[in-house]
């Protein structure tokens, strides 16, 4: 390993993942602060609650833009400047006068989001030797679970008194993680390709098929996770369970990182991938037949349900992006903006697929077995997009078939990546 590769190893994972904690944060707190928001600005609830849709279409749609626009861009410096944007729209959300300055500031936050997200896992994929993506990928991708688990706990009690303190939280940790990854980590210059090129993946139906994943996953997800609280409170009860139960689902979903990740570098992100969504179906399987169980035993397979699904979602970010790596062909940073969208998209649908479900006179309960169903057709599609040997061979990690985001990142250490 080269001494550059050596120090950013030491601290450069870490700067990127105090990067992404600050977003995580920044992407879940709000939404469990909307009465005071809407009191404090003098709007509707619903109008509220638009800071938090704003901020996920915004991302969804401007992510692969501003990829596409700063290509040519030296890495550290797009992430160095895509971070002080998100700062800056914070800062601007948590001073904003009226609600109308109070979006602008979430559609800033969320254009720098959208560019730091992508392009923070492509400086990892091209920096990180191909044997150790996948624990560079899960160390850095772990700061937005980390977030789950101890940064939103940590906003919503502070929030209670102001719900601007929040923001303020996520303005200060993510000026921390600009001053260390200014000091910390090497820069980075990929040869640029035009953008008819850089975009030609797009044109792919295995890529596009491959964007398709993210999708029907999260919609499984927030299917059942936005409303998590209907389907556990007649179980385990209001207030302090239902705290401690999305406490536990965030320590859960780390644990599911750490796992994906290390399986990543062994398993190719395909099999993880499969291993996943087969698990996830077997939850939803669980928590379909057990939901119906009366007392103790249907609080045990409430608990084993919420937290399988914790544990399997919480490893599927890392396989997702390391595909993308393995298909990108230049276009990397594209894709996983792409790759980020997705995601955004798929969480949106599923919320608004339970809301619609429990609109029309479904129980919380009926969520569950739809969320299986949306995974036995994502699984499908996955079985259908790489059962042929070539599919599969283009979706491998091998050192000796790295993509052109790693060659580059090797010639700009001036040789090929040792671990």
């Amino acid at each position: 390993m080269t001494d550059n590769l050596r120090d950013f190893g030491r601290a450069g994972l870490f700067w990127l993942a105090l990067a992404n904690f600050s977003m995580g944060i920044d992407g879940y707190v709000l939404a469990g602060l909307l009465p005071q928001i809407a009191s404090d600005l003098e709007v509707s609830s619903a109008a509220a609650g638009q800071l938090v849709a704003v901020f996920a279409l915004t991302g969804a749609f401007a992510g692969p833009v501003l990829s596409a626009f700063t290509g040519r861009w030296e890495r550290k410096a797009t992430i160095s400047l895509a971070l002080l944007v998100f700062i800056l729209g914070n800062l601007l959300v948590a001073l904003a006068p009226d609600y109308s300055w109070a979006i602008a500031g979430r559609v800033v936050s969320a254009l720098g989001g959208a560019l730091l997200n992508a392009v923070v896992s492509a400086y990892v994929i091209a920096r990180t030797p191909v044997e150790h993506r996948g624990r560079a990928l899960s160390f850095v991708l772990g700061g937005w679970l980390a977030a789950t688990a101890l940064g939103v706990p940590l906003g919503l009690v502070i929030g209670q008194a102001d719900w601007r303190a929040p923001m303020f939280l996520v303005a200060g940790v993510g000026l921390i993680a600009l001053i260390g990854i200014m000091i910390k980590v090497p820069r980075l210059t990929l040869p640029a390709l035009p953008l008819r090129e850089s975009v030609r993946p797009l044109g792919q139906p295995r890529v596009l098929a491959a964007l398709v994943i993210p999708i029907g996953i999260m919609c499984a997800s927030y299917l059942c996770f936005t409303y998590a609280a209907f389907i556990l409170e007649p179980r385990i009860g209001a207030g302090l369970p239902i705290i401690l139960a999305m406490f536990g689902y965030g320590l859960i979903s780390l644990l599911g990182n750490v796992v994906s990740g290390r399986s990543i570098d062994r398993l190719s992100p395909v099999r993880v991938l499969a291993i996943i969504i087969a698990s996830l179906i077997v939850v939803a399987v669980i928590g379909t037949v057990g939901m119906t169980l009366p007392g103790a035993v249907g609080i045990a397979v409430a608990i084993v349900w919420f937290f399988g699904c914790a544990f399997f979602n919480g490893g599927m970010g890392v396989p997702l992006q390391a595909r993308l790596a393995a298909m990108s062909s230049g276009s990397l940073t594209i894709l996983l903006a792409l790759n980020a969208s997705a995601i955004t998209l798929g969480s949106a649908f599923g919320g608004m697929l339970g809301g619609a479900m429990l609109a029309t006179g479904f129980s919380p309960e009926a969520l569950i077995p739809s969320a299986g169903a949306i995974l036995v057709v994502t699984g499908v599609i996955l079985f259908g997009t790489t059962r042929t040997r070539a599919n599969r061979a283009t979706e491998e990690f091998d050192p000796a078939d790295a993509s052109s985001d790693q060659v580059a990142g090797d010639r700009s250490l001036g040789g090929p990546a040792s671990p």
